[in-house]
């Protein structure tokens, strides 16, 4: 599609002109300025990108590691939505020793804390589900504190702040939360009033500040863009911070109605364009370095139609690795015209 007028943010600046035809890494940069449509030209346009990015590693899929995973990661899902439904209409105790294992459990089931994001990539048919993005980021999370060098106990804290970040989204109605066409203004305002019911929720058991929290802080942004209070960086809980890139990041590579699944490294440069004044610095960068290590010598193909393997990651220009294709050694650093947009 064509835009029909330019897009600005809420503080009038240009992020798109008019005339741009739309691709899913436009369409994820308007999204992350929280730009919810824009009004494009009635005849659609042929664009060079293509409509969807496959999943990588297929082969995974094949191994058994993959389907122990996927059969624990199924069950997960199925126990935390019974145990949400009980907590929201039964007024149930919650179990977080239970929710905790389950989740671990997970872990335990793929190679090492790395391959937890190769299985992720390949189990995106869930991705829509409340339930799954939940199991998402508090798998994350987890990997993510340990990244921070977090002591057990706060590993812990932010794997279930992770679990539990979203609970609030059950308090909206179904029409809104599943609705297939675009948010009128008054249900957007709605859907954001999950972080509010999810504390709300939260604040009737025994669990640590920072979980519920990570409830109703996930969408404050350090530069205080964010939701429900615009919150600056010295006012958001510190489990809040880290619930927020694991959000943005599973969000991100997820597929949406409006487009597939991101590439990992598209994400990763939108974070380094748009989100180093957003999310705290220290976790930012140890959340990106340490993500980008994970696909290295990982096969992917290039926006030029070239394929190859990551053999070596530039830490100036993260999204920008060194790619093997055949004989030749491409450093993406140096060619800004070229992008990876796709694991294979």
């Amino acid at each position: 599609m064509v835009i029909a007028e330019d897009v600005l943010t809420h503080n009038n600046q240009l992020i798109f002109p008019k005339g741009l035809i739309l691709t899913d890494k436009s369409i994820t940069r308007m999204e992350f300025f929280s730009i919810m449509y824009v009004r494009v030209e009635e005849e659609l346009a042929v664009s060079d990108e293509e409509s969807e990015v496959p999943s990588y590693a297929e082969r995974l899929k094949e191994t058994p590691e993959f389907v122990e995973f996927k059969n624990v990661f199924e069950n997960d899902i199925a126990t935390l939505k019974t145990s949400l439904n009980d907590i929201i209409d039964k007024g149930a105790p919650l179990d977080t020793k239970a929710l905790l294992n389950d989740t671990i459990g997970l872990i335990t089931a793929s190679d090492s804390h790395v391959n937890v994001f190769d299985m992720l990539h390949n189990m995106r048919e869930y991705d829509d589900d409340t339930y799954a993005h939940a199991v998402n980021v508090a798998l994350i999370c987890n990997v993510f504190a340990r990244w921070l060098r977090l002591t057990p106990e706060e590993i812990d804290i932010a794997t279930m702040s992770g679990l539990l970040h979203d609970i609030g989204k059950m308090k909206i109605p179904d029409e809104i939360m599943k609705k297939p066409d675009k948010l009128t203004s008054q249900e957007y305002r709605i859907v954001k009033k999950h972080c509010q019911e999810g504390f709300k929720i939260l604040a009737h058991y025994d669990l640590h500040k920072g979980i519920k929290n990570a409830a109703l802080m996930h969408h404050e942004r350090n530069d205080g863009s964010g939701y429900p209070y615009g919150l600056l960086a010295d006012k958001i809980d510190f489990y809040a911070k880290m619930v927020a890139i694991a959000d943005v990041y599973d969000a991100m590579t997820s597929a949406r109605i409006y487009r597939g699944p991101l590439c990992p490294f598209v994400v990763i440069s939108v974070f380094e364009n748009e989100g180093l004044q957003k999310y705290d610095t220290r976790f930012i960068m140890t959340f990106l370095e340490n993500i980008v290590n994970t696909y290295l010598l990982h096969r992917v193909r290039l926006s030029n139609g070239a394929e190859g393997e990551v053999v070596y990651i530039n830490r100036a220009h993260l999204s920008k690795p060194t790619v093997k294709c055949g004989k030749q050694y491409l450093d993406l650093a140096k060619h800004p015209e070229i992008y990876i947009e796709a694991l294979i």
